[in-house]
């Protein structure tokens, strides 16, 4: 009797189909995540098998995920939009006028921007005003719409420069994650308008240390980033690459992620709880183009600390980075190790005396919205962001001017 179509196997023998593809591509942390089986099929079967689990993906693509009947969050603190970019809008949060400006580049990875703001005692913004911050900024990266599929880093840093045009520099830079490493470059790219960094949990040198963010990137074969994109026509939808990441990205206990009193009123925790759950679901999509740069030239290619990474028609180099620099890492932070981020101390050409580095017991999106790291690391950052800065020392690259930044 010969075998029955492919189509109509029991789901057990395609999990064995994709089993073996995975062994044989060295998959295997991909194998708890069903999204991925069709992507692993797909690039290692033939024939009718390859076209119907092609069929298959792009069904899952097409079929409404986590955002379905998910309102996009809210921000918490009263805010202004001050620009309509390609790529973002530049929020103001601005509560005077005295001071150097200061800009939040939010991450541009999965979630929304709102990161920063999540809700009252667990917002960044409401952590930096409490520290004496008048003058501040926040990119809200826009989702990906299907124009902008071949958007590339370089559109993302040519936005964040016409922000920070717009501003006024020298400004105070603070990165987030993803938005970590956009800062860290845009530094090294024009480190004339950039007063003081501060990067938080941001990915600097991925070989530096270990993390489940950088060991999945690392053990996933790019035919299957390729893949993703190629079956979002030219986009990867949030939702789905939250799938492909699940072991690095899985919620933590809301209650360790907020950092909430045990004694918190029950009803209180109820609506954080629904808030923060809420705001997980809620994805942004990402350009298909932008994506695999992101992957590759990070996670693959580890350019930044290898000094390959090119931006606006340069290569830049981390030594042209001068400038005084916080560092604040996550103790138990498995997206992005201490080390990971700690390595830029030794990789900018910032004097040692003028790096601060600290470390607070929380993982990840903790750093960012836990209302005891908000409290006691944030205030902190926001003191060392007005003090006043020493003259910058000359760049001597070419094309880079030897301004002197002003407070």
């Amino acid at each position: 009797m010969s075998e029955p179509p492919f189509w109509q196997r029991q789901r057990p023998r395609s999990k064995r189909i994709a089993q073996d593809a995975a062994a044989a591509l060295m998959i295997e942390p991909l194998l708890a995540n069903p999204f991925a089986w069709p992507l692993i099929v797909a690039a290692s079967a033939s024939g009718a098998a390859a076209n119907y689990l092609d069929d298959c993906a792009r069904l899952l693509i097409a079929t409404p995920g986590h955002r379905a009947g998910v309102a996009e969050p809210a921000w918490s603190t009263p805010n202004r939009v001050t620009l309509e970019l390609q790529c973002m809008r530049l929020r103001e949060f601005s509560i005077g006028a005295d001071g150097a400006a200061n800009l939040v580049c939010a991450p541009f990875a999965l979630h929304a921007a709102t990161i920063a703001d999540f809700a009252p005692g667990h917002s960044l913004i409401e952590a930096l005003h409490r520290g004496g911050v008048g003058r501040l900024y926040v990119t809200d990266w826009r989702s990906a719409s299907a124009e902008m599929r071949l958007l590339s880093v370089d559109n993302y840093l040519a936005d964040l420069n016409v922000a920070v045009d717009e501003i006024g520099p020298p400004v105070n830079l603070i990165g987030l994650c993803q938005g970590g490493w956009m800062s860290l470059i845009y530094a090294a790219r024009f480190p004339n308008k950039v007063r003081r960094l501060a990067l938080a949990g941001a990915p600097v040198d991925v070989e530096a240390g270990d993390s489940k963010l950088s060991r999945l990137a690392s053990d996933t074969p790019m035919p299957i980033f390729d893949e993703l994109v190629r079956l979002g026509d030219g986009r990867v939808l949030g939702h789905h690459a939250l799938d492909l990441w699940g072991d690095a990205f899985a919620v933590e206990d809301p209650r360790l992620v907020l950092q909430v009193s045990p004694s918190i009123d029950q009803t209180k925790w109820w609506a954080l709880e629904q808030r923060f759950r809420a705001w997980h679901a809620w994805t942004v999509d990402l350009p298909g183009r932008y994506y695999l740069q992101s992957v590759s030239w990070l996670y693959k290619e580890n350019c930044i600390a290898h000094d390959h990474f090119a931006a606006l028609g340069r290569t830049v180099h981390l030594a042209d980075v001068r400038i005084p620099t916080f560092l604040l890492a996550g103790r138990d932070d498995e997206v992005v190790s201490a080390s990971q981020l700690f390595a830029a101390a030794r990789l900018i050409g910032t004097p040692g005396h003028e790096i601060e580095m600290m470390t607070e017991p929380c993982g990840h999106l903790g750093l960012f919205m836990g209302a005891q790291t908000l409290a006691a690391a944030w205030p902190k950052i926001a003191h060392w962001l007005a003090v006043p800065s020493p003259p910058a020392a000359p760049c001597s690259r070419p094309g880079h001017s030897s301004v002197t930044a002003q407070q």
